[in-house]
């Protein structure tokens, strides 16, 4: 399975669900496709956006 295969199926996998990634993401897709950016890039832009920040309970 080629990169391309694999984004292509984890974004169908996605959309079974009736969810659909953001356009910024979308944008990262096609650059980690072309190589400019990495997988470990994509994992790092993935938690810095939608990591949830821990909550301290007292």
């Amino acid at each position: 399975m080629t990169n391309e295969q694999a984004w292509d199926y984890a974004i169908g996998m996605i959309k079974v669900d009736g969810l659909e990634p953001t356009d910024d993401f979308k944008e990262y897709i096609e650059k980690e496709k072309k190589g400019e950016v990495t997988m470990e890039d994509a994992k790092k832009f993935l938690d810095k956006k939608y990591k949830m920040k821990e909550t301290i309970h007292a």
